[in-house]
């Protein structure tokens, strides 16, 4: 198994040491965003992780290895690649065995970090269940993830084009905890509130990491996702990212869009529909989500 992980020098370094890592998905720089403020908001992320006293490490699948955190040169590399694949679980095998070039998604940055160790992963928004899942059963394996490996997921909530009642049935019925920092709503990735409530309330590191060891102690195998607001300052009016939402999802179905595209034609038409105020406030909660999982990983390395 570990023959095929290739950790960096800082992370090598991090880790005999004994430091708190925090892993990094590698979709949201080939997938997630245009270049260049996809690269540059990864070095600005990985910085904001060191700044706390942690250490990044960005996962990406390339020349057969797992590359667990990256250099600048192989950022640029997913930043401006169009061949890179979007790796989920399912892909892996695929990526590894024929030495392509893959972007992890939050299921394999999972599965990837676990391999290596990490307990602590930091993405923008999860995947959950899609809108229309009652018949295309649409549903991100992200969820299924969560449910089977013991990584914390620190996001901006599910992203708000998912039906996110369904996504919370989904991760209530797996046993995942949904844990929300510094209110009782579950955000709603663009917006701070979704208009439902998350299982458990959790403002502190400390806290945080106290249930993440209690549950791991228990026996208790499977992820926790830690859902941490976009701040308010950076957040898009309700109505408004609802109304481009419901629009950009009906160009998919018009144009025959689906699968592992939909995610990131939505994103990149709201970007368009918003005048990419949406990428600003992705940006932005990113960063914050940043600083939580740094603070989170220390938290619970104090512990260990």
């Amino acid at each position: 198994m570990h023959n095929y992980l290739v950790f960096s020098a800082e992370v090598q370094a991090a880790r005999e040491a004994g430091k708190p890592v925090v892993a990094l998905e590698s979709t949201i720089i080939s997938h997630g965003m245009p270049y260049p403020q996809n690269v540059q908001t990864a070095k600005e992320v990985e910085q904001i992780i060191r700044d706390h006293g942690a250490v990044p490490a960005t996962i990406a699948i390339m020349n057969g290895k797992i590359h667990i955190g990256l250099s600048d040169a192989e950022l640029e590399l997913l930043g401006q690649s169009r061949d890179a694949i979007k790796v989920s679980r399912r892909d892996l095998p695929y990526v590894l065995s024929t030495g392509k070039l893959g972007a992890t998604t939050v299921a394999a940055t999972m599965i990837c970090a676990e391999l290596a160790g990490i307990k602590i992963f930091v993405t923008g928004g999860i995947g959950g269940v899609h809108r229309g899942a009652e018949t295309s059963f649409d549903i991100s394996a992200d969820l299924q993830e969560l449910a089977q490996t013991s990584v914390a997921v620190v996001c901006a909530g599910a992203k708000s084009i998912l039906d996110l009642g369904l996504t919370l049935e989904y991760l209530e019925t797996h046993g995942v905890p949904v844990v929300s920092v510094g209110q009782e709503a579950f955000p709603a990735f663009f917006t701070r509130d979704s208009g439902f409530r998350a299982d458990f309330r959790l403002d502190t590191a400390q806290q945080q990491a106290a249930f993440l060891n209690t549950k791991w102690a228990l026996g208790l195998e499977g992820g926790v996702v830690i859902a941490n607001p976009v701040p308010e300052a950076d957040a898009m009016p309700e109505a408004e990212i609802e109304a481009i939402t419901r629009q950009a999802l009906e160009e998919a179905a018009q144009q025959g869009i689906g699968g592992k595209a939909v995610t990131p034609f939505l994103l990149a038409r709201i970007k368009e529909l918003t005048a990419g105020r949406s990428l600003v406030t992705n940006i932005a909660l990113v960063k914050n989500n940043a600083v939580c999982g740094a603070q989170l990983a220390l938290a619970l390395n104090q512990i260990a």
